[in-house]
């Protein structure tokens, strides 16, 4: 017997709802209960997805938004279960994001996405990259307030401030922001227009960062994911979005720990 195609806008809401939802809960579980759990739980959604899609029939504006929130799981996994111990502290950060920027490329590579598509554009990029360094400053010195991480060492050098200012914009910075808004936002948007699907990404933006334990930066985060994706909606360009999450998390680890004990 045939399975009716699903169809229709409240079922499509349905679906990723349910999906974003899922992802919700195992990033919950993984920061407040118990990390392994939050592990097997990441895994089982995305095996569950993978399932359902070849299962019914979807329309495909559907299934290219399923398969890109399913990155998120693997994002969880990629960052979470795999055996990084055997890096040094210095080398983790941009080995993990290396992870995630391969994970991205898959999918695009698999979906035959230009890159062009997704942001990668040349127009205008002085520009932009301007306007993220003027977004990105305010930021992070708003986020430090509210999480206020310690100094990474005993005095500020140069060189360090460097290093991270080029972990965080170009792996960190560029790793998310192809996730979230390159594919992501990008999906929902192509889904449900331009408000929703800009709120849906930033949404899991926000939740992908319970890990921090706690509300008020579930809150920021949430609105820097908004501020990200007009940039990106804006600019039609990564550009923007990745400098201003580069710069403001350079800001909040490399530069304001030792301003406030200065």
């Amino acid at each position: 017997m045939a399975v009716e195609p699903v169809s229709g806008k409240a079922r499509s809401i349905a679906l990723i709802s349910a999906i974003c939802l899922g992802i919700t809960l195992c990033e919950w579980v993984f920061a407040y209960h118990d990390v392994a759990w939050g592990i097997i739980l990441a895994l089982s959604l995305a095996l569950i997805i993978y399932l359902v899609i070849p299962l019914v029939r979807l329309e495909q504006a559907v299934i290219d938004c399923a398969e890109s929130l399913v990155l998120i799981p693997f994002y969880v996994l990629l960052t979470s279960s795999l055996p990084w111990f055997f890096l040094s502290q210095e080398l983790l950060l941009p080995a993990v994001y290396t992870a995630v920027l391969a994970l991205c490329g898959w999918h695009i590579y698999r979906k035959n996405i230009k890159l062009r598509d997704i942001g990668f554009r040349r127009e205008k990029l002085l520009s932009h990259i301007l306007i993220g360094i003027l977004a990105g400053i305010p930021l992070g010195v708003s986020e430090y307030f509210l999480i206020t991480p310690t100094a990474a060492f005993p005095t500020f050098e140069v060189k360090y401030l460097l290093r991270d200012l080029v972990y965080m914009v170009c792996f960190v910075g560029l790793g998310e922001e192809l996730l979230f808004r390159g594919l992501v936002q990008r999906d929902m948007v192509n889904l449900f227009g331009l408000r929703w699907g800009l709120f849906g990404a930033s949404l899991m933006f926000g939740v992908m960062h319970l890990v921090w334990r706690s509300v008020p930066e579930f809150f920021f985060t949430f609105g820097a994911g908004l501020l990200f994706g007009f940039l990106y909606a804006r600019t039609r360009s990564l550009t923007a979005p990745i400098i201003a999450h580069g710069i403001g998390n350079t800001v909040l680890v490399a530069v304001m720990p030792y301003l406030i004990t200065m």
